[in-house]
């Protein structure tokens, strides 16, 4: 795996462009205006696109129908004299359709603990934890 990242103006904006092409804005987060998503961003939208990729692509192989998915991400950072690092992430994935509770949460299980790379980069330093919701409510 690839990529290349380029600046774009005299500031701190880039452009980062993976092997497929695909491309993304990146800016400095007290940039003026801010034209992208700064680098911590884009490791928490790394964990939750990871993650849905898995846990969508699980529920449809059970025939889940899925009619909507949401993750909210949030990282929580030390505060360090330098680096800021994450010390743990929180997805709240939010599910919307005919799916089996036990099945989601099962999905959501094997995607965090076993399929989902970004995640598992982060195993030995960063906590990531989860919580599943189908229809509006909870499970357990």
């Amino acid at each position: 795996m690839k990529i290349q990242i380029e600046r774009k103006n005299d500031d701190f904006l880039m452009e980062a462009t993976g092997s497929s092409g695909n491309t993304v804005m990146i800016d400095h987060s007290g940039a003026t205006p801010v034209q992208g998503v700064s680098p911590m961003e884009l490791v928490l939208m790394g964990v939750g696109g990871c993650s849905a990729i898995d846990i969508i692509d699980i529920l449809k192989k059970q025939r889940q129908s899925i009619n909507s998915y949401k993750v909210e991400v949030e990282g929580d950072r030390f505060e360090l004299d330098n680096a800021k690092p994450f010390k743990s992430i929180t997805c709240a994935i939010h599910l919307e359709g005919d799916i089996d509770d036990k099945k989601a949460a099962r999905a959501a299980a094997l995607s965090f603990e076993k399929y989902c790379s970004v995640s598992k980069t982060f195993d030995a330093v960063v906590a990531i934890n989860y919580k599943v919701i189908v229809n509006g409510t909870e499970i357990e």
